[in-house]
């Protein structure tokens, strides 16, 4: 047993070393870091908020000697301003630049930011951040029509006003509207600065209206985009007017209605004076054929012949008996005097009133009271000549106006003084 041992230790010592030179010891190697040489800005901040009135002091850190290197801004808003030799970022929100407009709230700006080598320009880094200004104070915006809260117009007057706004914190992005009386306005309105146009009609105010007025309430609402709400209400009073372009249509229509209704009544009146000189022609025969007999009679009845004196007898009786034959053949009717002297009188007030309610213009003001005056006579004289047949005759208006204008005419219808 001892001797196997032995014979053990002898293998392993006469083992070659290069077996042992094969194994390797287990263990971690050493990294070295590189060195930092590219330019950078170690603590830039990509978004500043500010409150209004605050201040910032915000000093920007480069892995370099800062003393070599020149620091500049680009699109800066006003008051932001850098230390170009120490990269310190400084600004003051004063409140004066958002009162004046230079700055605006809840808004992004964009800024430009450099840092460069001043002995190797190549070296350089561009970058940018954002600055936003907020305001805890709440400044509403407000709806501003360019008009006072009353307007006083007339029917067919056209109203037109700009809508403005007041923008706090948050601008009205979005305009409504509503009002007492559905109407609708000529241009669209939806955002400020829209133009509202309205025309308000001749039917707006209605026969029960008191006052011959109406009071159109109009609602304008302005919203945000937090849907706050803003209202500027407009009164607008719309007073009574006259359609005068349609009114001057229908008066020139009514007054063209009364021409043609006075020449029918011309030739009636020719046609019943006519007939008045027909029957008087023939009366007036009759009356001297009656008279002639008489005065015959008388003659022959002085004749010494029997049979003159016979036929003076007979030719009286023939006298008498022209009487009935007359009144038969063409009566004495005054119905038909009274007749033409009606129609004459009816023609005659017809003109009158035609050329005493002449339009004084287009916008003459007494037009309503002067058409309701043609058609109220206009009306009467139809129904009082209402059992009168209206003739239509193929004259000419110049020959019916010669004929009823004709001066033996006129003498005949004239009214007669008596002498006191």
């Amino acid at each position: 047993m001892i001797k196997k041992n032995c014979l053990y230790l002898l293998i392993f010592f006469t083992l070659p070393a290069t077996l042992f030179s094969q194994v390797k010891l287990d263990s971690i190697p050493v990294i070295s870091n590189p060195a930092d040489t590219a330019l950078r800005i170690k603590n830039l901040n990509p978004y500043f908020s500010l409150h209004v009135d605050s201040t910032l002091r915000y000093p920007l850190i480069i892995n370099k000697d800062i003393a070599k290197y020149y620091w500049f801004l680009k699109n800066s808003p006003v008051g932001l301003k850098i230390n170009k030799d120490n990269g310190e970022l400084t600004f003051k929100a004063e409140k004066s630049f958002f009162l004046s407009g230079r700055l605006k709230y809840d808004y992004e700006y964009k800024v430009s930011l450099s840092v460069q080598n001043l002995d190797n320009p190549e070296e350089r880094v561009d970058t940018s951040f954002v600055l936003l200004f907020y305001n805890t104070e709440i400044i509403p915006s407000k709806v501003k029509p360019t008009v006072t809260n009353t307007l006083f117009i007339d029917e067919g007057d056209t109203v037109s006003f700009k809508l403005q706004c007041d923008n706090g914190n948050f601008p009205i992005e979005e305009i409504t509207y509503f009002s007492n009386y559905p109407i609708k306005s000529l241009t669209p309105v939806t955002k400020c600065n829209d133009d509202f146009t309205w025309r308000a009609p001749f039917d707006f105010i209605k026969d029960t209206d008191k006052d011959k007025i109406k009071k159109l309430e109009i609602y304008f609402i302005g919203t945000n985009k937090f849907n706050n709400r803003d209202t500027a209400i407009i009164n607008i009073i719309v007073k009574e007017s006259i359609n005068y372009p349609q009114q001057v249509i229908e008066f020139e229509k009514l007054r063209t209605e009364i021409d043609h209704y006075v020449l029918q009544l011309k030739s009636s009146f020719r046609l019943v004076d006519k007939k008045i000189k027909k029957t008087k022609g023939t009366r007036t025969s009759f009356d001297l054929a009656s008279a002639s007999t008489a005065l015959g009679g008388t003659v022959f009845s002085s004749l010494p012949g029997r049979s003159e004196q016979t036929a003076g007898k007979i030719l009286p009786s023939v006298g008498v008996a022209l009487v009935p034959v007359k009144e038969a053949s063409a009566p004495n009717s005054s119905s038909d005097q009274n007749t033409a002297t009606l129609i004459r009188n009816s023609i005659k007030r017809l003109e009158y009133l035609l050329a005493d309610n002449t339009l004084a213009g287009e916008k003459d003001p007494n037009i309503l009271t002067k058409s309701n005056k043609l058609k109220e006579e206009l009306k009467q004289s139809q129904v009082q000549l209402i059992d009168i047949p209206i003739a239509e005759e193929n004259l000419s208006q110049k020959e019916l106006d010669d004929y009823f204008n004709n001066p033996k005419v006129n003498k005949k219808y004239k009214v007669k003084h008596k002498a006191n």
